[in-house]
């Protein structure tokens, strides 16, 4: 049997093809797979500025699917289609989050994929979230930098008023006072690096003498044996008792002494009795004077004969 083709239903054929032709070439054009099975999966956003159509979707970087089509929903909210290969099975609690793609500006969807068992089916809907840029960072940034621009406008201001010529001039001079201290720092560090070699030799006599305690260690300890062991002796011997003798001694001094202050005692009326120490002055120079005499005169008091004779003449007394 053959089925003849009027010439209306061949121009009805040729147009229904056109048209799935052109339906077809305007989805490959947008960048739809056409030949692909996918899952048609959404989410809502509030602000999806920079987010288009066939905008990539990313799992930990690697690409499983695109943007497919943005709708503005009647609350003023972004509905987000989703199109993303049934070879990548999502779990159903996988959020959906638009961020920054370069510094342009350009968004794209990254996946943070759940732990839970169910994967999400066609028609499904993600939770949406949204994550801040580097250029909405700077936004809080630049209002503080701004704040502070004006802070140090208004501060500068104040510092103009206030510094007039005679505050100028005295910050001249204490510039100048700065600048003399600093010259008397470098005299002073360089008299510090004068006396370096002398701090040397004084450090090196240092390291001298302890190297010499070092070295006679076992002297210096003998020393120390020998005075503990006289301290040890010291202690042993009776020096209690010889104390007490000792201040018997002095008492009995004491007494003496005593008793000679008070004319007791042939000493003590030595010392107090003028009348003896007069005579005895007196019996003393009358006997020097006899000495004196017996020295010049010998003949007075001696006689000699060589034949034994007495001289006649009676000695002649003074």
């Amino acid at each position: 049997m053959i089925i003849k083709f009027t010439n209306e239903i061949k121009v009805g054929l040729l147009v229904l093809g056109a048209f799935i032709v052109l339906i077809l070439g305007y989805n490959f054009l947008k960048g739809s797979d056409l030949f692909s099975n996918i899952n048609h999966i959404y989410t809502v956003y509030d602000n999806v500025d920079g987010l288009t159509d066939s905008k990539p979707v990313f799992v930990n970087g690697f690409q499983v699917g695109k943007v497919g089509e943005l709708s503005l929903q009647p609350n003023g909210s972004i509905l987000v289609r989703l199109d993303i290969s049934k070879t990548y099975p999502i779990p159903k609690n996988t959020v959906a989050r638009l961020e920054n793609a370069d510094l342009l500006g350009s968004k794209a969807i990254n996946l943070l994929i759940g732990t839970s068992v169910e994967k999400a089916k066609n028609t499904d809907t993600l939770e949406g979230k949204v994550k801040k840029g580097f250029l909405d960072d700077l936004n809080p940034i630049q209002s503080k930098a701004e704040n502070l621009v004006v802070r140090l406008d208004t501060l500068i201001s104040s510092l103009n008023s206030v510094i007039n010529p005679k505050f100028q001039k005295n910050i001249d001079k204490s510039m100048t006072s700065i600048s003399g201290i600093l010259q008397n720092l470098e005299l002073a560090s360089k008299e510090v690096n004068k006396s370096i070699p002398v701090l040397n030799n004084t450090l090196k006599n240092v390291e001298d003498i302890s190297r010499n305690f070092k070295e006679n260690d076992k002297n210096i300890s003998s020393t120390f044996s020998n005075v503990k062991q006289f301290s040890d002796k010291l202690a042993q011997s009776n020096l209690d008792q010889t104390v007490t003798q000792l201040n018997s001694n002095l008492k009995n001094l004491q007494s003496i002494l005593s008793k000679v202050n008070n004319g007791e005692g042939s000493m003590g009326a030595l010392i107090n009795d003028k009348q003896l120490y007069d005579n005895l002055a007196a019996s003393t120079a009358n006997l020097n004077k006899l000495m004196i005499d017996l020295k010049a005169n010998p003949k007075r008091y001696v006689s000699f004969s060589v034949f034994g004779g007495k001289d006649k003449k009676p000695a002649e007394t003074k």
